[in-house]
């Protein structure tokens, strides 16, 4: 599959000199490859994915001159093939590495845990900077209320996945959604531009400065509640540091609720892509604690 990905990249740039490359298992959506060490190619692995890409691509375009820190910088693209194996984007890779859980952990200056957090705050603030009129109007991007996206979400889960879920963990589920959507708040939440998949694979940084180096994978990114990214800091990290981030987002204390319930949901949405894409890696993966 990667020497047909790389038959693609040379058929589209012919003067591109490809020297080596790597296939990089991390990817849910896309199969990425690393090429020559020092770029990044992703292939959506399903066609809905391909527009996804395209729309990533224009946000990406869109929010460069925004962001402070490195961001992919798509400047190799193909849409012309709107067909798996056909599309692509490729862009430099960026200096760093993702900050897991424990890599946070090791860090044992509590003023440099403090400054991870106002950096992470930050940079959301400039995602988050992108206003509903302006993403709708300047990047085209469709305006689907939280509210409704969790009731369709909601509806998924009950249709596909309660047939492999235990009745106790059925009730719970329901308790919270129906808690989350008949809250008279929700209904009148402000949407920004959001990253959409803000957890640790996507955020990189430099071990030896302990400063965050670049943001990746804005596939997810759209119009939505600010606290979805939040609940990205909260599920990869854990309170402690989540805390840390939320005392210094303004009005944090206004949305924890609001991201406790998006991080319930994590599990279950991978469950659900798995089960839709015949993914059973996913599937296995966001349902083991249901069962």
């Amino acid at each position: 599959m990667s020497r047909n990905y790389i038959e693609t990249i040379q058929q589209v740039y012919p003067d591109l000199s490809i020297e080596n490359f790597q296939s990089i298992d991390i990817g849910q959506n896309n199969d990425v490859l690393v090429v020559n060490k020092t770029m990044v190619f992703r292939f959506p692995k399903y066609k809905k994915g391909i527009i996804r890409l395209r729309r990533e691509t224009e946000i990406l375009k869109y929010i460069k001159s925004i962001i402070s820190v490195p961001i992919p910088n798509p400047i190799y693209h193909s849409f012309e093939e709107m067909e798996t194996g056909k599309v692509f984007t490729g862009y430099n890779r960026i200096d760093g590495v993702p900050m897991w859980r424990e890599h946070l952990a090791g860090v044992k200056s509590v003023e440099l845990i403090k400054g991870l957090a106002s950096q992470l705050v930050s940079i959301l603030l400039e995602i988050h900077s992108v206003s509903e009129e302006k993403a709708s109007s300047e990047l085209k991007l469709k305006v689907s209320h939280p509210k409704e996206e969790m009731s369709i979400l909601y509806e998924k889960i009950q249709n596909n996945l309660f047939l492999y879920i235990r009745k106790e963990a059925q009730i719970e589920i329901t308790k919270s959604f129906k808690t989350f959507l008949d809250r008279e708040a929700c209904s009148n939440l402000e949407v920004t531009l959001i990253h959409g998949d803000f957890g640790a694979s996507n955020i990189l940084w430099n071990p030896d400065t302990n400063r965050i180096s670049g943001i990746i994978d804005f596939g997810s990114s759209c119009l939505g509640d600010p606290a979805y990214d939040l609940a990205g800091i909260l599920s990869s990290y854990g309170k402690d540091f989540f805390d840390m981030c939320i005392n210094l987002y303004p009005n944090g204390n206004q949305i924890c609720e609001r991201v406790k319930f998006y991080k319930s949901t994590f599990a279950l949405q991978e469950a659900l892509h798995g089960y839709e894409n015949n993914d059973n890696q996913a599937f296995e993966s966001g349902i083991k604690d249901y069962r």
